[in-house]
């Protein structure tokens, strides 16, 4: 046996040998967390969130709160007060894309007028070009078999390229904030060419991003080899940039923006505190489990149409008996939303365009399907009257299934867009937070006496 294989299982027999100490003093008896009345993960018994912050960026609305009950209603998305359905539905019928609009919506506060709006997005487009040889250095040389890794790596790497990194002023932290979110489109799609040449052994194609593009037509351009794409998928993945963009201070990512931030740390530093948060599968990754699931049922019912066929299956999932046994039809419920999420229905009114011009008719009918069916099956299933709805994830996946996008690149594209909404929160925070946020935890180990070496069992 070679030395370098005994020091493998040396290292594995050791960290076998302690699981067990590892496993047992790091177990807390979920009793304690209602005795102390601790909130776990900062939700309230009831399942509304912890209020620990004032923001005026983003609103999620999906219920009220009437004499005590929590009462669902259709849920809303507002970005700085304006609802996100205005913004998308104004841009489509100006035949316009909107990222770029509500990218300065969520930062400035105010919707620009046609000529700021023109400069807005020259700017953007001007600022999607890496620093030199930084693609070649930090991409190509250091590349990842996960681009959400490379991309978070290659933010932290843009603080050396950086000409003031340190200084926390909002006009600094702005121009920072304006560099990254333009970059992210070619650090991704650059992070991920680099990884199917690397790991996957395929050919390696770079693009140079176009100046003029939008930030949806830049993301086409740059993944596909032919850099061809028609205007309807262009339109469907500006909208699912737009939806993705901001959603309160509360989700996990962005909370990680305002945390990081109130310690007074830089740009770069926050900005990746949202992508190692994002790359979680409860959170940015959420839609591939969706696809999975997807693929399970496709595979399992033979009638797509059929809503006893369905409605079995999708039982056989709420029981655990079926996918990945957790007994969650994934992308149905959200933390927030009851009756309806309107990210979810936006992407659902495009997507069956794109499925007409892709002939995916059928499988887009089954997701309607799946939506129909899953409230009254969960709520017969799990005993519960909680109202549940399809979530954004629920048909993300799909879209950018049918636009060729790759499941390597789900959860970035959604960093891409969310680039947005953090750092319109790092610079709310930098301005108006203040305070370092510490919220406290209650020590439940017993106190122990040491025990010397010589006398350990």
């Amino acid at each position: 046996m070679t030395a370098k294989k005994r020091t493998a299982r040396i290292k594995g027999d050791s960290i076998n040998r302690y699981i067990g100490d590892l496993t047992k003093n790091n177990n807390i008896d979920l009793e304690l967390f209602d005795r102390f009345n601790v909130k776990r993960g900062l939700r309230n018994s009831d399942g509304t969130g912890v209020l620990v912050g004032l923001t005026r960026i983003g609103d999620v609305h999906g219920y009220i709160i009437d004499e005590g009950e929590k009462i669902p209603v259709d849920g809303k998305l507002y970005y700085r007060g304006i609802d996100v359905e205005d913004i998308v539905k104004n841009a489509a019928g100006e035949n316009r894309f909107g990222f770029e609009e509500a990218v300065y919506l969520l930062l400035f506060g105010n919707l620009p007028n046609s000529g700021q709006l023109e400069d807005f997005s020259a700017l953007m487009g001007n600022s999607r070009e890496l620093p030199k040889n930084f693609a070649e250095d930090c991409i190509m040389k250091t590349p990842s078999r996960d681009v959400m890794n490379k991309l978070a790596r290659s933010v932290l790497t843009l603080y050396s390229y950086d000409e003031d990194p340190e200084n926390r002023s909002p006009e600094n932290v702005l121009r920072q904030c304006l560099e990254l979110i333009a970059r992210f489109p070619t650090i991704v799609a650059y992070s991920y060419m680099a990884k199917k040449h690397y790991y996957d052994h395929e050919s390696l194609i770079i693009h140079m991003p176009d100046s003029d593009c939008s930030c949806a037509e830049t993301l086409l351009s740059l993944i596909r080899p032919d850099q061809q794409y028609t205007r309807l998928e262009a339109e469907i993945l500006d909208l699912a940039l737009i939806v993705h963009a901001e959603h309160g201070g509360g989700n996990n990512s962005t909370f990680s923006v305002h945390l990081v931030s109130s310690a007074d740390t830089d740009t770069f530093s926050a900005v990746s505190a949202g992508i190692v948060s994002l790359k979680g599968f409860k959170h940015g990754g959420a839609n591939i489990k969706v696809m999975r699931m997807m693929d399970e049922i496709k595979a399992q019912v033979k009638h797509w149409d059929s809503e006893a066929e369905v409605a079995d299956y999708l039982e056989l999932i709420l029981r655990g008996e079926a996918n990945d046994g957790s007994g969650l039809v994934y992308g149905q419920g959200h933390a927030v939303y009851t009756k309806s999420d309107p990210r979810a229905v936006l992407l659902r009114e495009k997507a069956a365009l794109l499925a007409k011009e892709k002939k995916l008719e059928d499988e887009f009918n089954l997701y309607c399907l799946i939506e129909k069916l899953t409230p009254e099956i969960f709520k017969k299933v799990k005993d519960s009257n909680k109202v549940i709805c399809a979530n954004v994830d629920f048909y993300s996946g799909f879209v950018y299934k049918m636009l060729g996008i790759p499941v390597d690149l789900y959860t970035p594209l959604f960093a891409v867009s969310r680039a947005a909404g953090w750092c319109a929160h790092r610079l709310e925070e930098i301005i108006s937070g203040g305070r370092i946020i510490r919220p406290a935890y209650k020590c439940v180990q017993k106190r122990l006496d040491y025990v010397p070496l010589d006398k350990r069992d």
